[in-house]
């Protein structure tokens, strides 16, 4: 029991007031007490005297934790955790006062010293590695300012003009290296096809993609570690869909017709039809017939949640760019959608995951399930428990939707538009698809004849959908391109894609839309299996180069055709008088145009 000069301890003002020394009358523990208002903390023991004790253990501390001392007798095995048991029976504990020669400064001294030398090497080493990677950086010329303060102006004027400055970079270091300052870093661009060989030829140990979309695009707190962590994904993805689009490409083409109806009737008369936003709705439905089947794939809650989330990511990243550093750990956490999502995509998912994984429990790898991406998912999982957990599916099929959607819908916005803007190009490819269609069906061999719809889409492609830079790579450890530049690492590079595909050098006349451009290309000989828009080239960028090209590109262009064909066959399409297509770039991302309107009617026979 602790008493102060004999007397218990009570709850008075005198005990409150008590300055003096305490001293412990029991075998166990010891604390030193310290007044605060109507309570006592504990802080911990400055200096032990034996009183009845030749012990050569003097000094003790004990860990830190408040003592409220409203009890009339405090005991010590009450009150505080026992640390260190002492052997005496009687010591007095002087009250708290850090001086020169109190325990706390006599054992917080060495550690302080210690964490200054630490915190000055650390901050050293920083301060030269910084300078090192300046350094490196300094090498690579500047398109815009490169001081501090005047650099921040250069990166608001990047965010509304990106395209004026990357055709500059382009223009000044062709085939070369630049960088542009962003709010957040530096931006490295390059600008020749020969240093994207050097992109396409390098390893993730070298360039990585995964660590790239962690740092510019925040992936691990948008999308989950796990998504573009997993090394198989993105192989099983286009071996899975690009063989499944030719099996179910009827039941693609039945959830085409049905969004369809639903969203751009058939009618005699022009209508106005808000472009993006039922592209959105369709493309959102054709694709989740493939991912997770009927009927959730028509459920309007689930489409509204994929759009949204996909809205979200890239609204989500593009915000949090814009802030410093060491403040996007907070608005990432403010701005992030996942977790709303995945309550959602719980709600509708989880029962038919845990159905399944029964299902498969009970019959084995006789169990074939449903003909839909989530069961081609787990059953790639072969028995892993962790592939096979709930939130790791819902995450890929959330991400699924969101590679899907982003990418398709902007593609076929941009080629409605077109095609409405040139309607001399609506009756050629109206023809080729009659023919196509009429011969082999509606399946992945029809849509494999289609040649000129490719190039359309291409050259749709090539001269609507090209942002101003693209492909994000990070070196782990600096990297040296074959022109002798280096990059340090942990340096964002990407490739100039829009200045590539306006070149004149790459397309001759590139500023003309030429939807023939790639087709009679392939009429060459030997040329019929290149120039398709699968197919990335170093001047032909939309899907990325090398192993890590769009995986979903098969599917994606696949299902391109599949909408096109629809809309040539079923309707009349044209822009309103005084309607053209604008340009929606911010900084580096380019979006659909979401505010011109197409004007749709029946198709005249």
């Amino acid at each position: 029991m602790v008493r102060a000069a004999g007397d218990g301890i009570k709850k008075s003002s005198a005990a409150r007031d008590w300055m003096g020394p305490i001293v412990v009358n029991t075998t166990g523990f010891c604390a030193s007490l310290m007044k605060d208002r109507n309570y006592l903390w504990y802080l911990g023991v400055q200096r032990i005297q034996p009183m009845h004790s030749t012990s050569p253990l003097t000094q003790w501390v004990l860990p830190t934790m408040p003592v409220l001392l409203d009890s009339v007798a405090l005991t010590a095995t009450d009150k505080i955790s026992p640390m260190i048991q002492l052997t005496w029976t009687s010591l007095v504990l002087s009250p708290l006062d850090i001086k020169h020669d109190s325990f706390i400064y006599v054992m917080l001294q060495p550690i302080l010293l210690a964490l200054c030398a630490l915190s000055g090497i650390v901050l050293l080493t920083s301060i030269n590695r910084y300078r090192a990677r300046m350094a490196k950086l300094n090498a690579i010329p500047t398109i815009g300012h490169a001081g501090f303060f005047l650099s921040y102006m250069s990166a608001y004027e990047f965010l509304r003009n990106a395209n004026d400055i990357i055709q500059e970079g382009y223009n000044c270091y062709p085939n070369s290296v630049f960088k542009v300052p962003l709010l957040d870093r530096w931006l490295v661009v390059i600008s020749g096809t020969s240093m994207i060989e050097d992109i396409r030829r390098a390893t993730d140990e070298q360039l990585s993609l995964v660590e790239a979309a962690k740092d510019m695009l925040h992936t691990d707190t948008f999308l989950g570690k796990s998504t573009l962590d997993d090394p198989d994904l993105g192989g099983f993805i286009q071996t899975a869909l690009t063989r499944k689009i030719s099996l179910k490409a009827s039941e693609v083409h039945d959830e085409i017709v049905g969004a369809f109806e639903d969203e751009i009737p058939e009618t005699p008369d022009w209508i106005k039809v808000p472009t993006l936003s039922k592209v959105l709705n369709i493309v959102c439905r054709a694709s989740n017939r493939l991912f997770v089947g009927l009927p959730l794939c028509r459920d309007e809650e689930w489409k509204t949640l994929n759009i949204e989330y996909t809205r979200m990511i890239s609204s989500s990243f593009q915000v949090t760019n814009l802030f410093p550093k060491f403040i996007q750990p907070i608005v990432k956490w403010y701005l992030n959608p996942r977790p709303v999502a995945y309550a959602c995509a719980f709600k509708h998912l989880q029962p038919i995951i845990l159905d399944r994984l029964e299902k498969m429990k009970a019959h084995g790898k006789e169990w074939e399930g449903p003909d839909d991406l989530l069961t081609w998912i787990m059953k790639d999982a072969d028995g892993n428990r962790e592939m096979l957990d709930p939130e790791e599916l819902i995450g890929k099929i959330l991400f699924m939707n969101m590679v899907a959607i982003n990418t398709t819908s902007s593609a076929f916005t941009h080629a409605l538009l077109n095609l409405a803007l040139r309607l001399e190009l609506i009756q050629p490819l109206r023809d080729e698809a009659e023919r196509a269609i009429q011969d082999e069906g509606w399946t992945k061999a029809a849509m494999g004849k289609m040649r000129m719809m490719d190039s359309f889409l291409m050259e749709s492609q090539r001269m609507s959908g090209s942002p101003p830079v693209h492909i994000h790579r990070m070196p782990v450890h600096d990297f040296t391109f074959s022109n002798g530049t280096v990059l340090p690492a942990g340096t964002v590079v990407m490739t100039c894609v829009r200045a590539i595909h306006l070149d004149d050098d790459n397309y001759p006349n590139a500023s003309k839309f030429d939807s023939l451009r790639s087709y009679k290309k392939r009429r060459m000989e030997g040329e019929s299996l290149k120039h398709q828009m699968v197919t990335p080239q170093p001047d032909y960028l939309s899907f990325g180069i090398g192993k890590h090209a769009c995986p979903g590109r098969f599917f994606a262009v696949s299902l391109l055709k599949f909408l096109l064909s629809h809309v040539l066959l079923h309707y009349d399409i044209k822009l309103d008088e005084g309607e053209k297509p604008k340009a929606n770039v911010f900084g580096a991302r380019l979006n659909a145009d979401a505010k011109t309107q197409v004007m749709f009617k029946r198709r005249s026979v």
